[in-house]
């Protein structure tokens, strides 16, 4: 299971509704898909297969359906899974199925960060 398959799995999709859906993305016919989610999936594609092509027209796209604040939401989501599974693949790190969307440990409630300790002279 790759990392799409895994986060749709985790988003609560049974097998075959990840594989139905799966190719429906990996085809070119995605009718099915609303316009917004259309232009996401073309921008998420130019991105992936060719980055140095993706220029203001491919925002102007995105600000076209989603307004400006939704697509910026776009374009950084791309390029965070983007890297990320770059940095993953590279790595060869395991999925981890249980923790996908795990937040950053909250910081201390209220308490002043310890005053450093100068080493001795």
């Amino acid at each position: 299971m790759g990392h799409t398959e895994m986060l749709l799995a985790v988003a609560g999709l049974d097998t075959q509704k990840i594989a139905e859906r799966c190719e429906k993305l990996a085809g070119d016919d995605w009718s099915d898909f609303p316009a917004a989610e259309r232009a996401a999936f073309l921008f998420a594609r130019k991105q992936a297969l060719t980055p140095w092509e993706v220029g203001q027209a491919d925002v102007q796209k995105l600000v076209h359906v989603f307004g400006h604040e939704r697509a910026l939401d776009v374009v950084w989501w791309s390029c965070r899974c983007h890297f990320m599974t770059r940095v993953a693949d590279g790595f060869q790190i395991p999925l981890e199925r249980d923790n996908v969307f795990q937040s950053p440990p909250a910081p201390p409630a209220n308490n002043p960060p310890a005053p450093k300790q100068e080493s001795g002279s």
